[in-house]
């Protein structure tokens, strides 16, 4: 089975004159997640190459088993540093999608029409469509059913207005998840800050937070093992994105 992973490409935090990007964890824990469980892994960005990594991300305190297992693997280093324009495989078959977070898609993939299209055509398909943090933000002009937004309805989470306080950036990111999730008639639930939490709704999964991210992987492997055809193998080698240059 085929997934795709899709990163922002903006490094821009605002107007702060820091950096943003993917938050590493939420790119590392689901990667191999997948990997492990034997899927084929492409990586995406609307820009392609190397997606922007959080400076924040890569702070001591941030590092989990993950994120250290992907500082020793070069190979997937390089992968990440070659990922390929969004526009160049949207129309490929995939069997899922997963939207890692970091503040970046809050200015590129929540605008992107490519991103959008990929991700109404992957629902309408009943493909597993997930997203966690801040890459919820990519459901933002996506539509469901009838022309109405995707999650209408649906029982939804990301990144918290009340973690945003706390990181300080409510008032730095262009709009809050939350309340664009809210606003489009998302059933939103959260846990407590900075706790583990995903929510899956049909073949929609989002995950809250950093921690919420191998959750919401392991969502999308109980997903894809319900649909139609072979379950991942279980104990399977690692499979490693597909090589584009």
């Amino acid at each position: 089975m085929k997934i795709l992973m899709v990163m922002t490409s903006h490094n821009k935090l605002g107007n702060t004159g820091h950096k943003t990007g993917v938050w590493l964890e939420e790119f590392a824990a689901p990667y191999y997640a997948f990997g492990d469980a034997g899927l084929d892994i492409t990586l995406a960005s609307p820009r392609g190459g190397h997606p922007p990594i959080d400076p924040r991300s890569e702070r001591p305190e941030a590092q989990t088993a993950a994120t250290h297992r992907l500082y020793a693997d070069k190979k997937t280093q390089a992968w990440l540093a070659a990922s390929v324009k969004l526009r160049d495989i949207a129309n490929e078959e995939f069997d899922a999608v997963f939207y890692p977070g970091g503040h970046g898609p809050l200015w590129d993939l929540a605008e992107d029409p490519v991103s959008v299209e990929l991700i109404e055509r992957m629902y309408r398909l009943g493909r597993p469509v997930a997203a966690v943090c801040h890459g919820p933000a990519a459901f933002r002009h996506a539509r469901g059913g009838g022309d109405l937004p995707l999650v209408k309805d649906k029982i939804v989470t990301s990144f918290t207005n009340t973690e945003e306080a706390a990181a300080g950036l409510a008032d730095v990111v262009p709009f809050l998840v939350e309340d664009m999730l809210r606003e489009n008639d998302g059933r939103f639930t959260r846990a407590p800050n900075w706790f583990p939490h995903s929510e899956t709704d049909g073949n929609l999964i989002t995950g809250q937070n950093p921690a919420s991210a191998e959750p919401a992987a392991k969502a999308v492997l109980l997903a894809l093992a319900m649909q139609p055809f072979a379950p991942p193998r279980a104990g399977a080698e690692p499979a490693q994105p597909l090589s584009r240059q």
